[in-house]
């Protein structure tokens, strides 16, 4: 132990001479201090050691460290010139410093073996089995019950290779794949079965510390499982299942006497325990033959069977197997489902179905046909989009295929489970268009349903919603859709209280929204919002390359509409369709296939030039004929014949302009909501799909 001398005896040679003597770090042979009344002195002495009002006596002894806690320059200036060469001089700051560092080691290594020996307790104390390795497969944890498992001595395990101790380990496995393993069944050396759960060990920085391994020994179990066999026990275990079914069971003996029967039975029959325990099969049964004796018979299940059951005479439907224990029939037990329920399942099931048909989307990309390089960049964007919770805004003709991209889209995201709801912004009238897109509530205006409705937004909650022509949405209707884009809320048709929502907005238009904004008729701050991330698509005359693979494509779905067996195209055909100018785009390509194949012969397999002729006609000549005089029937009256002619008039132009709505209206000189609505109310809006 180091021998001291502390020079200075006031508050700092007192603090370190306690300090020293309490922990015994070191040990001090003399105090000096010239005021003979000073605290550290009159301490010293009380602890029998040395005090002076000199230093120089003891410079001779066997001192290894002088401490000058004076603080004076001079002294420590004279000590320096009379020490010896193995002596060490501090200054009493330094001295203090290092005794404290000394004292919170000491504090630190006993804490250490304090939580070491809880943890140590602890994980030997478990009755599963613990192994730790680090990262270089090493042993560092290797608990008591582990030890007894697998046979292994727990000193020689630590710092061995975790295969030298156990061969079959997957904690290796653990490490590089950084993967949770939870319940896997393991066979060990010793023959022990265990089941394991691995689980890597990964700081908050992402850093692999090792793996740690976590198992039991159920070979016991396994052992005692095998042996649970006889009758009693079975019964034993089947009633507690069966008690707490929701499913009505019945249960006999191998000679048909009912031994078991749960709540559900008894809520289903009417029947209690006291009429069909100890009873005969059949007892429970109104019309109809003992399932449960005919599976005594055969020894084989019966399922589907129907009956009549209880004094209600219900109608169900029973499934009945054997109980066979060690090539022993021991009983039968019986399944029964009301039909009534089944039968008000099923119709719920079918509106369900019809439903969801509404709701979900039909496509995913794999539907998208496109070899151009402008298609193959419109589906790349349209993939990376999906990822994103972004808006989107698909840009293209009409016809181009963008609600196929809406669809294929919302499949594509993390969104596909819940609901994809579609609209068409310009098909329904402003009023009816607000009351749909947000709700109402009840009283409302008059004609609104009791208690309210939800609007597409809230039906679409957590999934998306696919707005299409959103360019033809009024100023109103703009304004209500930016807030919900800005602040994820809407307020229902008479309401006050806004109501989030979390929907993935899909916008489609045809029209130049930059033309609308400078018009003054589309709101800027909406068309940045909608715009964050454009997509277009592009039309057909631009990815003609396409041809071909969209024919093949449209083949297969004209032959199931159509119940035709078209087989291809001549290369003249296909030819000819690339010739053309296509301003329908793909919509008036299969327009054009579809009228192909209807006036096909039925022996005819391959479409050639002459069965598109009018993609022969030029544009002079077709605007010729479909722009032919109307003639007046005098048995009509002004009002039915205007009807006639406004109805003839919309459906060639729709003709001469391929289906293109937009194209359309504008040459009509009516809004394109006028246009949905006329084409509705002349049954055009079907035909537009032939």
């Amino acid at each position: 132990m180091q021998r001291v001398m502390i020079v200075g005896a006031g508050k700092a040679g007192l603090a370190l001479l306690k300090r020293m003597v309490e922990t015994s770090i070191m040990k001090v042979v003399a105090v000096i201090d010239q005021n003979e009344l000073a605290p550290g002195i009159e301490y010293a002495k009380k602890r029998g050691i040395q005090t002076s009002t000199k230093w120089e006596p003891f410079m001779n002894s066997n001192l290894n460290i002088i401490i000058e806690a004076t603080g004076s320059n001079e002294v420590m200036q004279k000590l320096q010139n009379v020490k010896h060469s193995d002596m060490m001089i501090i200054p009493g700051s330094v001295a203090l410093i290092i005794s404290e560092l000394v004292e919170e080691k000491e504090e630190l290594i006993a804490r250490l073996k304090e939580e070491t020996y809880k943890q140590q307790t602890i994980f030997n104390s478990t009755n599963d089995g613990m192994i730790v390795i680090d990262i270089n497969e090493k042993i560092i944890l290797f608990n008591k019950m582990a030890e007894k498992i697998t046979g292994f001595p727990r000193e020689k395990a630590i710092g061995l290779n975790i295969k030298k101790v156990i061969s079959s380990s997957k904690l290796g496995r653990t490490l590089k794949t950084r993967e949770v393993e939870i319940n896997q069944e393991q066979v060990l050396e010793n023959g022990l079965k265990i089941i394991t759960t691995r689980i890597p060990m990964i700081d908050e920085s992402g850093n692999l510390l090792g793996a740690l391994s976590l198992f039991k020994d159920i070979t016991e179990v396994m052992n005692l499982a095998e042996e649970v066999t006889n009758l009693k026990d079975i019964q034993m275990m089947l009633e507690a299942i069966i008690q707490s079914s929701e499913e009505a069971i019945s249960v006999v003996d191998e000679e048909g006497r009912g031994i078991l029967i749960n709540r559900a039975y008894s809520r289903l029959t009417g029947l209690t325990e006291d009429q069909v325990i100890g009873k005969p099969a059949t007892a429970d049964i109104s019309e109809g033959e003992s399932m449960h004796m005919k599976v005594l018979q055969t020894r084989r299940a019966v399922r589907g069977a129907r009956m009549k059951v209880g004094p209600a005479k219900k109608d169900v439907i029973v499934n009945v197997a054997p109980v066979i224990v060690s090539g022993k029939l021991k009983g039968s037990v019986g399944v029964i489902h009301d039909m009534s329920e089944i039968q008000t399942l099923t119709t719920e099931l079918n509106r369900a179905r019809q439903i969801i048909r509404t709701l979900e989307a039909k496509y995913s990309f794999e539907d998208i046909i496109g070899v151009s390089d402008e298609m193959k960049m419109a589906i790349e964007q349209a993939k990376l989009g999906a990822k994103t919770p972004a808006t989107v805004l698909l840009r293209g003709e009409s016809g181009t295929g963008k609600e196929l991209f809406a669809h294929a889209i919302h499949n594509a995201s993390d969104r596909k489970y819940n609901k994809f709801i579609r609209v068409n912004c310009a098909a329904i009238s402003e009023n009816l268009l607000e009351s749909e897109l947000f709700g109402y509530d009840e009283g409302a205006f008059s004609g609104a349903k009791r208690g309210g409705k939800k609007g597409f937004f809230e039906e679409s909650n957590n999934g998306s919603i696919f707005l299409d022509e959103i360019g033809e949405l009024s100023a109103n209707m703009q304004a209500k859709l930016l807030r919900v884009l800005q602040e994820n809320e809407i307020v229902r048709v008479g309401g006050t209280k806004p109501i989030a929502v979390n929907v993935r907005v899909i916008a489609a238009t045809n029209v130049n929204i930059e033309k609308a904004m400078a018009e003054g008729s589309f709101r800027e701050d909406l068309y940045y919002r909608l715009n964050r991330y454009p997509i277009s698509i592009p039309p057909l005359r631009d990815r003609k390359e396409d041809i071909p693979a969209l024919c093949e494509r449209l083949l297969q779905k004209l032959n199931q509409d159509y119940g035709r067996n078209i087989e291809s195209l001549t290369s003249q055909a296909i030819n000819q369709l690339i010739q053309y100018h296509w301003p329908g785009n793909v919509r008036e390509l299969e327009n054009v296939l579809g009228r192909a194949i209807i006036f096909m012969e039925y022996h005819e397999t391959t479409i050639s030039e002459k069965h598109i002729p009018m993609l022969q006609l030029s544009r002079h000549e077709r605007k010729v004929q479909e722009n032919k005089s109307f003639v007046h029937n005098n048995e009509e009256t002004l009002a039915v014949a205007v009807e006639r002619v406004e109805a003839d008039v919309i459906k060639r132009s729709l003709e001469f302009h391929e289906y293109n709505r937009t194209q359309t209206a504008k040459a009509l000189g009516i809004s394109l909501r006028s246009l949905y609505y006329k084409m509705e109310k002349y049954n055009l809006a079907n035909n537009s799909m032939q």
